[in-house]
C-alpha cells in the first residue's frame, strides 16, 4: 500500500469516526409512547363455539383498562399499532395477540413472539395459523371479518416532515436458529420455507402523492432495515442505525429483498379508504418526507411464514436529529 493509499483509507477511517461520534450525541428524540411504559389492555370475550374464553390484548399507549368485544381505535394520541387484533368471521369472535407488555429495568417494553394460533370449533383442532408478532407506526381498523381483508386494516405510516440522523433503541432477540421456516396457513398442509428465519426492523421515509382518484404513489426519501439472525443472551442499549437517503441501490449494504421498493402496504387515502401504497421510485437525496414508515417483527417472511419461538423486545424508540 502506497503512502497515498494509506492516507486514503485512514482519511476514510476517521470520516466514519467522526460520523458515528457526531451520531452517537446527536439530540435523541423518543416516538410517543415509545418507552412503552404504559400500555392499554383489553378484555375480549371469544364466541362460545371456540371455547368461550375471555383473552387479553395489549395496545401501545396510556395506561387504560377496557372491557368488551369493541373494536380499538388506538388512544391517547399513540402512534403505534399493533398485530393484536379482534376478528369477528362469519359471527364468531376470535383474537390473536402475538405482542405483550414485557419488564425492562425499571419499567415496561414490547415483546413480540411467533407463534402457533389455534382455532377449536366444539373441541375440535380445525384451524393452526402460524402468526409472527409486530409493532408499527400506523393502526388496525378492527374487527378483521376474513383473511383477504387482514392486510388492508393496516394503516401503514404516519404523517412526518423532518429529516433524521438516526434510528435509535434497546434490544433484546432470542431466535430458535432453525436453519429453514415452516409455512402455515390454517387452510393447507404445513410446508417448509427455505432459509433462517430473523427478527428485522424497518424505516421508510416517504414522499406520498394521493391523485384525484385516492390512489396513492411514493418516493422512497430514507431506509434503514436491520436483521437480527442471532439471539443476544441480553439486551443491547442505545443501538444507533444510520438512515440512508437517496437512492441506495448501488451501496454496498443494499438488499433488493428487504430494501427495495415496495407495492403491497396498505394505508388509508383522505376519503378514508384502504388503498395500496405503491413506492414509484427514489427521491432525492435532499428530499423532504411527507410520512414515515416504522415496524419491528419478530419474523421476516411475510403473512403465516416464520420460525415458532422467534422473540424480539424492543424498548425506548427514537430518532436522532
Amino acid at each position: 500500500m502506497n503512502h497515498s493509499t494509506c492516507k486514503t483509507v485512514l482519511t476514510a477511517i476517521l470520516s466514519l469516526a467522526v460520523s458515528l461520534t457526531s451520531m452517537a450525541q446527536g439530540k435523541f428524540v423518543p416516538f410517543k409512547y415509545g418507552n412503552f411504559d404504559t400500555w392499554v389492555t383489553r378484555q375480549i370475550h371469544e364466541s362460545a363455539v371456540i371455547g368461550g374464553q375471555t383473552k387479553t390484548l395489549y395496545e401501545i399507549g396510556p395506561n387504560r383498562s377496557l372491557s368488551g368485544n369493541n373494536p380499538y381505535v388506538n388512544l391517547g394520541g399513540s402512534p403505534w399499532g399493533t398485530s393484536n387484533v379482534m376478528a369477528k368471521v362469519s359471527g364468531i369472535t376470535k383474537t390473536n395477540n402475538s405482542v405483550y407488555r414485557d419488564n425492562h429495568g425499571s419499567g415496561h417494553c414490547a415483546k413480540m413472539t411467533t407463534h402457533i394460533e389455534t382455532c377449536k370449533v366444539l373441541g375440535l383442532i380445525n384451524i393452526k395459523v402460524l402468526a409472527a408478532g409486530s409493532i408499527f407506526l400506523g393502526d388496525m381498523k378492527e374487527p378483521i371479518t376474513g383473511t383477504k381483508d387482514g392486510p388492508k386494516a393496516l394503516n401503514f405510516g404516519i404523517p412526518f416532515t423532518h429529516r433524521p440522523k438516526a434510528l435509535r433503541y434497546d434490544y433484546k432477540v432470542h431466535v430458535p436458529g432453525t436453519p429453514h421456516r415452516i409455512r402455515q396457513t390454517g387452510f393447507s398442509k404445513v410446508t417448509t420455507v427455505p432459509g433462517a428465519d430473523y427478527c428485522i426492523a424497518m424505516l421508510l421515509l416517504q414522499k406520498r402523492h394521493e391523485d384525484a382518484n385516492g390512489h396513492i404513489t411514493a418516493q422512497r426519501v430514507g431506509t434503514v432495515v436491520v436483521k437480527y439472525g442471532k439471539s443476544t443472551g441480553g439486551w443491547v442499549e442505545d443501538a444507533t442505525y444510520e438512515i440512508h437517503y437517496g437512492n441506495i441501490t448501488g451501496k454496498s449494504f443494499y438488499n433488493a429483498a428487504t430494501m427495495g421498493l415496495r407495492s403491497h402496504d396498505y394505508a388509508r387515502n383522505s376519503k378514508g379508504k384502504s388503498v395500496l401504497v405503491k413506492e414509484t421510485g427514489w427521491a432525492p437525496a435532499d428530499a423532504t418526507p411527507t410520512h414515515i414508515v416504522l415496524q419491528f417483527s419478530s419474523s421476516h417472511g411475510g403473512a403465516y411464514v416464520g420460525t415458532v419461538g422467534n422473540t424480539f423486545w424492543v424498548d425506548n424508540v427514537g430518532l436522532v436529529y
